[in-house]
């Protein structure tokens, strides 16, 4: 692919087809070209964010992105971020702050002016870069919220960008959800939809062919390229649909030693920052699994409650469950316990909340001496320090740390001892086997969960479990930017694709007709 200037924008069927890692991909293929290349999502609704160098917060796919296109997460990137809190109603963040809580009516009166923004966004990412790939939200045949959308047709009408949609084969249907897609949207949106790629295929590409020549003809637009399923892929989940209970996190690679770590990782309701896990699955011998049920706690090495947007709510869930008891049970066995954010919040012996659930004070699990308090503002910040004089870590204790905070609530009292030292403040918890952080994003300081995976085994009994030396997780996912660029390369046709980017929108394509 020469060198090209323009956009794109990848849709789906469903969530999770696989936009963005086609997204993901073609970043790390443009850039490894030469091409200056930046992501963009108008709108994303995912409780999996980051913290940007600009003091904001993005989805975590959209941060992989511009690691993939080579640059530093910013906000402009991600310019509406909607975080569930419930069923009804999301944080709304605007250019990475908070500015509201809405629900789906009362998004309505936010439209115009969001709008203003994603538009005066692109536009200046387009001025700046060779190319801009853009990945779409949900999916563009969810006609009922048509009237605001920002991210998918909304967005390729207004800029005139050329749609390709991306459909998860593995879901079964693949050929009528392409069809659908098309079919449902008004013909002025239809006009953009200039091709298709299917997702996760497995199997003899030429058994599919027919299929894909039949939807050409039905539909007037080719399919760009068929991608294969790949074993060894796994890529930071884009939302709560990569964290399926009873399901493995990454791809677990044998022990060195004659032991295993088995982690079980508590699948929230509310879930957030679920990728912190994933460094831990980047080791080989460490087994990460998603769990709902008290049961699965009893035979793992360490149990982490992540984070959460409804601290309280999951709470209470916890409880319901019989989650907490067992959580309980396991404290007083000396079985380890991580809390991360909202799960450290939840350790906590009090937690009083005026802001997230209006629920005032509300006891913890009591398994840490931590009273935590939310309030407003956020805290949005990225931290470096080390880890804590007395964290229990033998001599280790002075291992470099990072990572982000993203929460509400602050800590007014801990009678516990530090586990880190940030910017020269301490934060966290230790006490015996159970740690808590509000720090997101830690596991990735490679010395430091090392040490802390040494001990941990011994904390577990796991003596012969031997923890790898070599491992870092920014070159695991960079290895995995780079297998999918390979793959994109190799299963696209990036001729077709580069017309797309440079000329705009397929001409004279049909518009199809659904009988009323």
């Amino acid at each position: 692919m020469a060198v090209v200037k323009g956009a794109l924008l990848v849709a789906g069927t469903t969530s999770d087809a696989g936009k963005s890692v086609v997204v993901a991909g073609l970043c790390r293929l443009l850039a490894r070209r030469g091409v200056r290349v930046a992501p963009f999502k108008a709108q994303n609704m995912s409780n999996n964010s980051v913290v940007t160098l600009d003091g904001g917060e993005i989805g975590r796919a959209q941060a992989l992105q511009a690691r993939a296109c080579g640059l530093e997460p910013s906000v402009r990137f991600n310019p509406i971020l909607l975080k569930p809190g419930s069923d009804r109603r999301s944080q709304l963040v605007v250019r990475g702050k908070a500015i509201d809580t809405v629900g789906a009516k009362d998004y309505f009166r936010h439209r115009t002016e969001l709008r203003a923004i994603v538009a005066e966004e692109l536009a200046a990412l387009r001025d700046e870069f060779d190319v801009v790939i853009c990945e779409g939200a949900g999916s563009p045949a969810e006609i009922n919220l048509r009237a605001t959308d920002l991210a998918n047709m909304g967005l390729a009408r207004a800029a005139d960008l050329p749609v390709v949609v991306v459909g998860d084969i593995d879901r079964g249907g693949v050929l009528a959800h392409l069809f659908g897609t098309v079919a449902i949207l008004e013909p002025e949106d239809q006009q953009l939809i200039s091709g298709f790629i299917v997702n996760k295929f497995r199997g003899d590409v030429d058994l599919l062919k027919p299929g894909l020549d039949q939807l050409e003809a039905l539909t007037g637009r080719p399919t760009l390229g068929v991608i294969p399923f790949a074993e060894d892929l796994w890529i930071d989940a884009e939302d709560s649909l990569g964290t399926v209970a009873d399901a493995p996190v990454g791809r677990p690679r044998p022990p060195l030693g004659a032991n295993w770590l088995t982690v079980a990782a508590i699948r929230l309701p509310r879930i957030s920052n679920s990728t912190d896990v994933e460094a831990l699955a980047c080791e080989p011998g460490v087994s990460v699994r998603w769990v709902s049920d008290p049961s699965r706690l009893a035979g793992a090495d360490l149990v982490v409650v992540p984070g959460s947007k409804s601290t309280v709510s999951d709470l209470e869930w916890l409880r319901r469950t019989g989650i907490a008891d067992a959580l309980t049970a396991r404290a007083a066995a000396g079985g380890p316990i991580l809390g991360i954010c909202g799960g450290y919040q939840m350790l906590a012996r009090t937690i009083v909340d005026p802001v997230e659930s209006a629920a005032g004070t509300v006891a913890g699990l009591g398994l840490l001496d931590l009273e935590i308090e939310f309030d407003d503002p956020k805290v949005l910040r990225r931290s470096r320090g080390r880890v804590g004089d007395h964290a229990g870590l033998g001599g280790d204790d002075a291992l470099p740390v990072h990572g982000y905070e993203i929460h509400h609530g602050r800590v007014t009292h801990t009678g516990d001892r530090p586990w880190f030292e940030l910017d020269g403040l301490p934060e966290g918890s230790v006490r015996e086997a159970i740690w808590g952080t509000h720090l997101h994003g830690a596991l990735e300081s490679d010395e430091f969960r090392r040490a802390w995976l040494r001990r941990v085994a011994e904390q577990a009994g796991r003596p012969e479990f031997i923890v790898a030396d070599d491992v870092s997780v920014a070159e695991v996912r960079a290895s995995q930017l780079d297998l999918l660029a390979d793959l994109l390369e190799k299963h696209l046709d990036l001729d077709a694709l580069e017309r797309l980017i440079t000329a705009g929108p397929l001409s004279n394509v049909p518009t199809l007709t659904v009988k009323k």
